[in-house]
């Protein structure tokens, strides 16, 4: 028996490489015949490169970037020199889970750290980068990003937008010859599951903002300062509309990266699959466990365990879902998964939640391990 272990990483909890380790134990335990093959996964969001990096994809590179409120850290990434390619997290460099509850404000969270990443990247001198863009801190449409690539952002009196969101409003003009002359000839993609557009009731403010620590009176001034950023680069010739799908991915990160860099969007979830050549590792698989910290309705619409639900069926392959937490209408989900667990089975205190994540995740599958070793199936 053949088993494939290729979770997305548990947000805020653990990274796709620790539960596989997980896994791998729970598993041995009641399977020791078992060949029990790990491919931590990804979608785009946090975690990404790590991923590549456990799968023996490429090597690790480091690069000293601001975090969203402007202190130094060092930002990891994969680099495959062979391939001339690099995997990039946003939220190694501008990322949520890199501030405190307490620090959480979009009003001063900028990307600037994640400009700094893409140029540490492209003085390797590679043909293409890929920039995963999930789990931002920030809301401030990319500019920071812009600042770090060496566009100038400048209000009606000429002086230069401070960080964050707070300036976007009062942004006049933006200027891009320098940085556009240094990114030609490298073609830079965006991993991304996020389809929603900038602005509106589906746009990176109302879905995303909360999140991020914006309070009820910023909203409305976060909103107007997207859509003041988006008519600036549409008066500049950089965009003809900002209405398109993936524009308020990463708190408007994926306008800009299209406007600044004409970078195209890609599921982060299939891309990520063909980086690690899923499909070739199915070959002769008896069966494919994924999962990931939320599993609801919207894991369906292009989420990492659905992708990989969805190429496992292609080769007739029984594909298991344990999760976190498990919501919502079920029989749904049972169109793609032949079995269903949850590590919780019952709402608890986060911290408690966190002291606990490791070993509910090894019970579980354990169990899951022992219902397989019987002969048995299904799930619940």
């Amino acid at each position: 028996m053949k088993i494939i272990f290729a979770p997305d990483s548990y947000k805020g909890t653990m990274r796709s490489p620790r539960i596989c380790e997980v896994l791998q134990a729970a598993f041995k335990a009641e399977l020791p015949e078992a060949e029990l093959l790990s491919l931590p996964m990804a979608d785009g969001g946090e975690g990404s490169a790590e991923a590549l990096l456990a799968a023996g994809w490429g090597e690790p590179r480091q690069a000293t970037v601001q975090n969203p409120l402007g202190r130094r850290l060092q930002a990891r990434f994969a680099y495959n020199a062979q391939q001339g390619l690099a995997m990039l997290d946003m939220a190694s460099a501008s990322g949520i889970e890199l501030l405190e509850t307490h620090e959480l404000n979009p009003m001063l969270a900028s990307s600037y750290g994640t400009g700094e990443l893409l140029l540490a990247a492209k003085k390797l001198g590679l043909k293409e980068i890929i920039l995963g863009i999930g789990g931002s801190a920030t809301v401030d449409g990319g500019a920071g990003m812009a600042q770090a690539l060496g566009c100038k952002l400048l209000d009606r009196q000429g002086r230069e937008l401070p960080p964050g969101a707070k300036g976007l409003h009062a942004l006049a003009t933006i200027e891009t010859e320098a940085m556009q002359e240094d990114w030609k000839g490298v073609k830079v993609s965006v991993a991304s599951d996020v389809n929603n557009p900038l602005c509106g009731p589906r746009g990176a403010v109302a879905m995303f903002a909360r999140q991020k620590g914006a309070d009820e009176e910023m909203l409305p001034k976060l909103e107007a300062g997207l859509q003041n950023w988006a008519a600036v680069l549409q008066k500049a010739g950089l965009i003809s509309d900002a209405v398109q799908p993936g524009d308020g991915a990463a708190g408007g990160l994926g306008l800009a990266l299209r406007a600044l860099l004409k970078a195209e969007t890609r599921s982060g979830a299939q891309l990520l699959a063909e980086m690690l050549e899923l499909r070739r590792h199915l070959a002769g698989a008896s069966l494919i466990i994924t999962g990931e910290g939320h599993t609801d309705e919207q894991t369906l619409h292009g989420k990492l365990p659905a992708v990989l639900a969805d190429l496992a069926a292609e080769q007739g392959l029984p594909c298991i879902l344990l999760s976190g937490a498990v919501k919502g209408d079920q029989a749904l989900l049972r169109q793609k998964f032949q079995a269903i667990y949850a590590t919780l089975s019952d709402l608890a205190p986060l911290p408690t939640v966190l002291a606990n994540a490791e070993k509910d995740l090894y019970d579980r599958a354990r169990a899951i391990a022992a219902t397989l070793r019987m002969g048995g199936g299904g799930g619940h």
